[in-house]
């Protein structure tokens, strides 16, 4: 765990800077970024939403690296304070539109950025709920 621990900080800059020239912001297929650090991805998407708009996160779509789990289970940490705190192995969210998912994930997977879809935006309260 100590070597995990002491992995750096994935910098995602050239690869979303790659999309982002792609797809430039005004042509609405990027929605939303954002870089999931202290406030886990509870606190960190909803900064991106329009109002109106909530994020549904589905358990299992990605795979957590275990050193979560460790920490969980040393720490007595229940799932929705490790949601709130930890990335859990997300470290950037791209919203965008659906029609283009597999066109950017393409495009991430050419400079070697492993991505998931994770979940999707739909009507409601801003603000992230995971969910089966």
């Amino acid at each position: 765990m100590g070597e995990e621990l002491l992995q750096p900080t994935r910098i995602y800059v050239r690869a979303v800077k790659n999309v982002l020239n792609h797809y430039p912001i005004k042509r609405g297929v990027i929605r939303g970024l954002a870089h999931i650090t202290g406030g886990g991805l509870v606190d960190n998407i909803p900064r991106v939403l329009p109002a109106g708009r909530r994020v549904f996160i589905r358990r299992g779509s990605w795979e957590i690296p275990p050193v979560f789990g460790w920490l969980r289970g040393l720490g007595n940490i229940d799932q929705a304070e490790m949601d709130r705190v930890f990335n859990q192995g997300i470290g950037f969210v791209m919203i965008v539109s659906p029609y283009y998912v597999a066109n950017i994930q393409s495009q991430l997977a050419e400079d070697r950025v492993v991505s998931h879809v994770i979940g999707e935006v739909r009507e409601g309260e801003p603000g992230v709920e995971f969910v089966n």
